[in-house]
């Protein structure tokens, strides 16, 4: 089977968003295309560093007497996704970033943020656009906040919430801790 750079492409976000998040517990999306129920949350626009999902692995050496190498097993395994949230002054973007109890808003959509310890766990979704008219859903059921990076309060920068979010294993991904789902998206011609 020869190279074919139809397979190459860029994750761009979707139109209506790129990550959504709901309450842990609500039901997962099972492919790439079906619409998103409204439980799951727009986070909004996501700076232009994008989304870096990182895997984290421990490994065991079994070195003969002779210093060869002659076995090395994974040992364990994780992942994270980290992305920077600019759209500041969207309520659920914020509450990805300080928890659903810290952040509450107002009738005229002002927000009320208590910069405290974040808990519960949550589950998310990432939706990118691919080349060739498909799509890529990553599905993360079971998401701790980990780590947040540093705001940075300057005239010249988009304000953000830098979040690090571990990727915990699932039960019904055997133990794994993202589901991905590419496929084509349907198009329809006039009179169907």
């Amino acid at each position: 089977m020869a190279n074919n750079a139809e397979n190459v492409s860029f994750g761009k976000p979707n139109v209506a968003g790129v990550f959504y998040t709901a309450p842990y517990g609500t039901a997962l999306p099972t492919d790439a295309t079906t619409t998103l129920p409204e439980a799951w949350k727009n986070n909004g626009y996501v700076s232009d560093d994008g989304i870096t999902n990182s895997t984290d692995t421990d490994n065991s050496t079994i070195v003969e007497m002779g210093g060869k190498t002659v076995l090395t097993e994974i040992t364990s395994y994780a992942e994270s996704y980290q992305m920077t949230l600019i759209e500041i002054l969207n309520a659920d973007a914020a509450k990805t970033r300080y928890g659903d109890d810290n952040v509450t808003t107002d009738a005229n959509g002002g927000l009320s943020i208590t910069h405290n310890l974040p808990d519960g766990n949550f589950s998310g979704v990432i939706e990118l656009a691919i080349n060739g008219g498909k799509v890529d859903r990553i599905v993360i059921p079971n998401i701790t906040r980990s780590e947040f990076g540093d705001r940075t309060f300057v005239g010249t920068d988009a304000m953000g919430y830098d979040v690090t979010l571990a990727a915990n294993a699932y039960d019904a991904y055997d133990g794994g801790t993202s589901r991905e789902y590419i496929a084509k998206v349907a198009t329809t011609t006039g009179g169907e």
